[in-house]
């Protein structure tokens, strides 16, 4: 049945929370987990769920996004009809960027009406998971729904971030508040609330005709959580798939790393020691683009007065990069960064290129691609000072931003210390 289903990926977000890391790209471009995209985990899991007709609507700041679509995501063949496909806006309908989620979509109606699929999957490209989506198709025909849902419980204090669904004993919404003040929780368990993922499967024939009813109401803020499925739950068969695991009862993997903390957090779960998003499963894949750059490198092993590594610790580093006597500890290295003699890296995000200098510290920060850390600067340690120059978010996390010039501060350099390598 995947192969009668086509997939809108919805990835022109501003990502305004997560403040640095969206000013020169869109949310889903983000780089996370050293050599990925946010948009990979999405585009992954359509690839290995055998979703190959794939548009990927974008529209903030979308030039990253669009190269890196090309560099990594040109490999299916046109020939047998299936592709990842970048659709700017391009304003057929009106003389408007998108207006909202479910605008987004009817913008591009035309795209999917000559495609002819019988399904129609939304999809959103900034969230971390890993979903087989014939599961949730095979639900949504079980049901005989017209579109379905898909649903993970979260904590009620979360629940105002997210659409919030009541569903009766068969799984069929009955309610569906966005983003309320105080989240209805799932009867029997107090404490939690059952949210939208932002993961929709429709009928395309009803697609077609909410998504031009609701663009002739000009009340509308035309978007899937706030007008569509409000709209629809009392006159057709709407339902909930719940992505938890059937074995343990618990709900999967998922995170919306909509802001600083949250994405800094979900980042640090990668390099525990036993993490519950397996990146390293060959039995779910994850594509990306890979530069074409050597093996990691570490040098150096205290062999001068002092002592120096070049070591990393419950650490992940990627390709080109070189550990020239600096420590790194509960980091994530991007590619081709360079971390030098007597510099510490503590539970930091390095994006590419990133070099840091000799006696430089870093805790507790992400810095962003291309910028050079000078001699015995310190990062994350003193927070008020941070503040002065840097992002700090409310969890504490430094943010500095892509290519951002560091002055270097006066120092005296010891005339023992050996040349680098």
């Amino acid at each position: 049945m995947m192969n009668k289903a086509l997939v809108m990926l919805l990835a022109g977000g501003r990502g305004e929370r997560l403040g640095p890391l969206t000013e020169q790209r869109a949310k889903p471009a983000v780089p996370f987990g050293g050599v990925y995209r946010l948009i990979d985990f999405t585009l992954s899991n359509c690839i290995n769920s055998g979703l190959r007709r794939i548009f990927v609507l974008t529209q903030y700041k979308s030039v990253s996004l669009i190269k890196h679509l090309r560099q990594g995501w040109g490999f299916l063949p046109h020939s047998l009809d299936e592709f990842v496909m970048p659709l700017s806006p391009h304003q057929w309908v009106r003389d408007s960027w998108y207006l909202g989620t479910a605008d987004a979509i009817y913008q591009n109606l035309r795209y999917i009406i000559e495609e002819g699929p019988e399904f129609v999957f939304i999809l959103s490209g900034d969230h971390i998971y890993k979903m087989d989506y014939t599961l949730l198709l095979d639900f949504h025909l079980r049901k005989k729904a017209v579109l379905t849902v898909a649903a993970i419980e979260v904590p009620v204090q979360q629940g105002s971030s997210f659409g919030i669904m009541q569903v009766d004993p068969e799984w069929r919404i009955i309610g569906f508040q966005e983003k309320p003040k105080k989240p209805a929780e799932i009867p029997g368990k107090p404490g939690a609330c059952l949210a939208s993922m932002g993961v929709y499967v429709f009928n395309r024939d009803v697609l077609e005709q909410v998504l031009l009813e609701d663009a002739r109401d000009n009340s509308s803020a035309h978007d899937f959580g706030k007008n569509i499925i409000p709209g629809m739950i009392d006159k057709a068969p709407v339902y909930a798939y719940n992505f938890t695991d059937p074995g343990t009862g618990k709900p999967h993997y998922w995170r919306d790393v909509g802001t600083v903390d949250a994405f800094f957090e979900a980042s640090m779960d990668l390099v525990s020691v036993s993490p519950i998003l397996d990146i390293y499963s060959p039995e779910w894949p994850l594509r990306t683009h890979m530069p074409q750059m050597p093996p990691p490198k570490f040098v150096f092993a205290q062999d001068w007065p002092g002592g120096r590594r070049g070591v990393a610790f419950d650490s992940i580093v990627s390709s080109g990069c070189i550990i020239s006597g600096g420590e790194v500890r509960r980091s994530i290295l991007s590619p081709g960064v360079r971390v030098n003699s007597f510099a510490v890296v503590e539970k930091s995000i390095l994006m590419d290129h990133v070099h840091v200098s000799r006696h430089a510290r870093i805790k507790k920060a992400i810095i962003d691609k291309e910028v050079v850390i000078p001699e015995r600067i310190e990062i994350g340690f003193d927070l008020e000072k941070d503040r002065e120059k840097y992002y700090v978010s409310p969890g504490g996390v430094v943010v500095i931003s892509k290519r951002t010039q560091i002055e270097p501060e006066p120092v005296v350099i010891p005339p023992e210390e050996p040349p680098e390598e």
